[in-house]
């Protein structure tokens, strides 16, 4: 399986971290090896001293396909997640300043959370219209709305889908909001899509 990450996706969060907005969007890969496993706590690298929480929406995909027209793109996916893009903030700007790739700083084991729980994308009204957001101990850091998307999960499947195949069982993390911040051991993220809880972890 492949993790594909979208990078600022959303304009509020590229104004907070300074970045200019894409023309076309920003696409990463995470290794397998960055799942965070079931029930296990995230435990803060070694390598860094600044690693952020990013909530996002996720996409499975549930069929193979490759140059998939956006008006297509529904039929690749039937489930709706919620996850945490963990990023080494520090490292991140380092390998920037130098020009170099983002890997180190966003594949690193156990930065990718995948909520246990999934909703299948027939329960909402409209997918570009969903609350999600995450608390850090019990208080909202992230909170947001898919409609605030610079690209909509259809347009991201049939972009992704001109570079690599998609498979059954790849992941697409669709990008973070505004309200990114620092971890500290003992925090406690919990993430919700509306009013359901889909993950909650310990970071150590």
């Amino acid at each position: 399986m492949k993790i594909i990450c979208i990078g600022r996706n959303y304009s509020a969060h590229i104004s907070e971290l300074n970045n200019e907005k894409p023309l076309e969007p920003v696409v990463f890969l995470k290794p397998d090896t960055a799942i965070l496993l079931k029930k296990q706590a995230f435990f803060i690298p070694d390598f860094s001293k600044d690693v952020h929480y990013e909530v996002e929406v996720l996409v499975k995909i549930n069929r193979v396909g490759k140059y998939i027209e956006e008006q297509y793109a529904h039929k690749y996916y039937n489930e709706i997640g919620l996850g945490i893009d963990f990023t080494a903030r520090d490292l991140q700007q380092k390998l920037k300043d130098k020009g170099l790739p983002w890997e180190k700083a966003k594949g690193f084991d156990g930065s990718a959370v995948i909520g246990e729980k999934w909703i299948n994308k027939n329960s909402f009204n409209s997918l570009n219209n969903i609350n999600f957001s995450l608390l850090k101990n019990n208080e909202t850091v992230q909170s947001c709305n898919t409609s605030a998307m610079l690209w909509k999960i259809d347009e991201l499947i049939s972009y992704v889908s001109q570079f690599f195949t998609l498979k059954i069982g790849d992941i697409i993390f669709t990008g973070t909001p505004e309200g990114v911040g620092k971890v500290e051991a003992n925090d406690v993220l919990t993430g919700f899509i509306e009013e359901k809880q889909l993950f909650s972890i310990q970071v150590k």
